[in-house]
């Protein structure tokens, strides 16, 4: 009797996971890159071959409730930290827009732009030995994946904005919170028979009392005619000691039958540090060789030069890089 009491609750359990289930869709994706870099440098120890590989594996869990308003559960994990998701957030939305609770990019990170978002491959080429130059031009503030609170305004016409806010929590110390709060919005309209999008962002970022709070901002103008695309943007980076500004374009073209090739350049410099600057250029060309299996051929050219009241060396190089990327 025990035993049939037993398979019974067992049934029952099965049953109520399995309504449970049924309710909600769910989504498995899964990407991976294998690539293989030769660079040459004046530092001798970023010279040579290399190879790298990264992975990540999501879910995605979605319901609607009764009333219209849709949920949404996101959990993402990488291949260098499995144990451990890069993401995990719920979104609720609706007619009012769209909140965004847990670990996700702020605002400035979802609306801002960059140059290189016409680029498959970043390089990450150049200036290793420093952390006092920013690298590109898309906003570098406000685009973790820390726990925060998002709230997505509902699209207005080609109108999207938002805004995010992070708690840094308690400290030890008086008056040296970090909290970080960013905007950020994108526009996108037809002109003259070609798509535009206008995208601005910004990030404030608290510091101790006494020391200049941190800040970032970031504008860019994208144009897309036929199969030709276009990126020009700013971003602008402000600490205790760091005045960075960088801009940036690329270019990229839809060749057909799965090739598309591109080109960018980005500038940086800090005005708070003497002679401190970085350059780097580069071509890129995309085939895809099958449904969701890519090969990506990327050739760099960069130049970082450092402060005068900097340690860190010079560096100046190029790097080529192929990468086969798939998805799943």
């Amino acid at each position: 009797m025990r035993k049939l009491l037993i398979n019974s609750t067992a049934l029952a359990t099965v049953a109520g996971l399995t309504a449970s289930v049924a309710l909600a869709d769910v989504s498995i994706t899964a990407t991976t890159e294998y690539a293989v870099s030769s660079r040459d440098s004046t530092i001798a120890a970023s010279n040579g071959g290399f190879q790298t590989q990264t992975s990540e594996l999501g879910f995605t869990f979605s319901s609607k409730t009764d009333s219209g308003i849709s949920l949404k559960y996101n959990t993402q994990f990488s291949g260098t930290a499995a144990a451990t998701p890069d993401e995990s957030n719920l979104s609720i939305s609706g007619g009012f827009g769209k909140v965004v609770l847990g670990m996700k990019d702020g605002a400035a990170g979802t609306y801002g732009m960059g140059a290189t978002d016409l680029i498959a491959e970043e390089s990450g080429a150049g200036a290793t030995t420093s952390h006092t130059i920013s690298t590109g031009s898309d906003i570098s503030l406000g685009t973790n994946d820390n726990n925060k609170i998002a709230y997505h305004l509902p699209a207005m016409g080609g109108l999207t904005a938002g805004v995010s806010f992070e708690d840094s929590g308690t400290t030890t110390a008086a008056n040296t919170a970090t909290d970080l709060t960013s905007v950020g919005a994108r526009y996108v309209t037809a002109l003259g028979g070609m798509d535009l999008t206008l995208a601005a962002a910004q990030s404030s970022q608290e510091s101790a009392i006494g020391v200049a709070t941190t800040k970032a901002t970031n504008m860019g103008v994208k144009v897309v005619k036929g199969n030709f695309s276009a990126i020009y943007a700013t971003t602008g980076y402000t600490a205790d000691g760091e005045d960075r500004t960088s801009s940036g374009y690329a270019l990229s073209y839809n060749m057909g039958d799965g090739l598309i090739v591109g080109a960018y350049k980005d500038n940086s410099k800090d005005a708070s540090d003497a002679g401190e600057k970085f350059t780097i250029s580069g071509i890129e060309a995309q085939y895809t060789l099958a449904a969701g299996l890519t090969a990506v051929i990327n050739m760099d050219n960069f130049d970082y030069d450092t402060s005068t009241d900097n340690s860190a060396g010079s560096d100046d190089g190029n790097l080529t890089k192929l990468t086969i990327k798939a998805a799943f």
